[in-house]
């Protein structure tokens, strides 16, 4: 549904790469639950080995329901391709892959989801790759962290877990004056909230777990092409540039141009690391998708409402929704996340760490669990959980203090939402 009519986001949502299926007619995308594919003949097999056609060889590296679900999620982020692949954490390594080699770095947020942090701190240095953090909003220090060997700079659109809104357009505008991509994680916001790409985001990364499924049944991950940036407009990034030695030297970008990042996180990405999204997985999340913007609609709302007053609980010391007139980032919500601040945001309750943990045992209607973008409520205590790992001063930088909750709202009744913080904030601050 790329060609034609300039169709809504909700008809997107439904549609986008979605058809009959041609042998039996059925509406809903078939879970094809096929390892392999038959050629039509030796030719055809030759001619996508050296992909040279678009087709089915092998589920690690293609699959039909997979396909319709990269895209149905290229379409609704504006890009251009998409690759699935196992999880968000995956859809991350995917997407430095093509860009990174022994002794490179790339610019991250001080403000990531805990893992995250991690992976970058500590992962993937067994690759022999570096990271450098830096606070997004001193636009100075994010210029300076920049060098040389500097091949990405890495952010969240709306940052887990204090729902903090990256100014995209002021970092985009520093990764062009440095000549690289800028990736944008988008798994709070979902292209409903948020379109990196049109703030100059050159490759968008999700947790499919999250939103985009919403319903915490599977896990999977992304990574969204914009087609925009030139691979071959200087010697940074070889592996899309260059002659490729697997195939026969063919060069990417001068091959497959706008997909050139597309076709190599398939052709090597998959091949390679093999971080399949498995069709079924597939199948979940785009039924999820089918629904998302009722949804973040909804997400948006309850969160509004119990941000409001969660802020004016004496039992609570601050709140950190951005959709608050009181947050320093509301005056990015209109600007990057028109429909809303999202659904996740982080109060702290006076306490600290003891009163946390006992409104998170207190809770009745919220589910204690390790996820976010869920249809039901979640909770978490991010400093002795998701975000256990890192050092005291890294939990306060990524939002995760020790006196700091963080809240998934979900598409319930607000009061009774309300009500049940209410009853367990007074367990916890008696």
């Amino acid at each position: 549904m790329t060609d034609g009519p300039k169709y809504g986001f909700d008809t997107l949502q439904i549609h986008a790469g979605a058809r009959p299926d041609p042998a039996t007619g059925a509406r809903q995308t078939p879970i094809y639950q096929s390892t392999a594919f038959v050629f039509r003949d030796a030719e055809h097999a030759a001619a996508l080995f050296n992909l040279q056609e678009v087709g089915y060889i092998y589920s690690r590296l293609t699959n039909p329901t997979v396909a319709v679900l990269q895209e149905r999620v290229a379409t609704l982020e504006g890009g251009v391709g998409a690759v699935c692949c196992s999880s968000g954490h995956a859809a991350q390594i995917m997407a430095l892959f093509p860009l990174m080699a022994p002794g490179l770095n790339v610019v991250v947020s001080t403000r990531l989801y805990g893992g995250t942090v991690t992976q970058f701190s500590q992962t993937i240095k067994r690759f022999g790759w570096e990271a450098t953090f830096v606070d997004f909003d001193d636009l100075d220090a994010v210029k300076a962290a920049i060098n040389d060997k500097t091949r990405a700079i890495f952010c969240e659109a709306i940052a887990n877990p204090g729902g903090y809104i990256t100014d995209l357009d002021a970092i985009s505008a520093i990764a062009d004056a440095a000549e690289i991509p800028m990736i944008v994680d988008n798994t709070s916001a979902t292209p409903y909230l948020c379109r990196p790409i049109e703030h100059g985001a050159t490759l968008v990364v999700h947790s499919t777990t999250k939103y985009l499924t919403g319903n915490g049944t599977v896990t999977g991950g992304v990574v969204v092409d914009s087609g925009t940036f030139d691979w071959s407009a200087n010697d940074k990034f070889p592996s899309l540039s260059q002659p490729e030695p697997a195939y026969h030297g063919l060069k990417f970008h001068e091959t497959f141009g706008p997909l050139a990042f597309t076709f190599h996180g398939i052709a090597i990405g998959l091949r390679d690391l093999g971080m399949t999204m498995n069709p079924q997985a597939a199948h979940y999340t785009l039924m999820g998708t089918e629904t998302l913007s009722l949804r973040m609609d909804r997400h948006v709302e309850n969160a509004l409402k119990i941000a409001e007053w969660l802020e004016k609980d004496d039992r609570v010391d601050y709140v950190t929704y951005a959709g608050l007139k009181s947050s320093p980032y509301y005056d990015r919500v209109a600007k990057i996340c028109p429909r809303g601040a999202g659904g996740l945001f982080t109060f702290a309750v006076k306490g600290g760490y003891d009163a946390c943990v006992k409104l998170v045992n207190a809770l009745e209607i919220f589910s204690h669990v390790a996820n976010l973008g869920d249809a039901r409520s979640l909770i978490i205590h991010s400093a002795s959980t998701t975000h256990r790992q890192l050092t005291a001063e890294q939990q306060r930088a990524a939002g995760a203090a020790p006196e700091v909750v963080r809240v998934s709202i979900g598409i319930e009744d607000a009061d009774d939402l309300i009500a049940d913080l209410d009853q367990a904030l007074s367990k916890a601050v008696s």
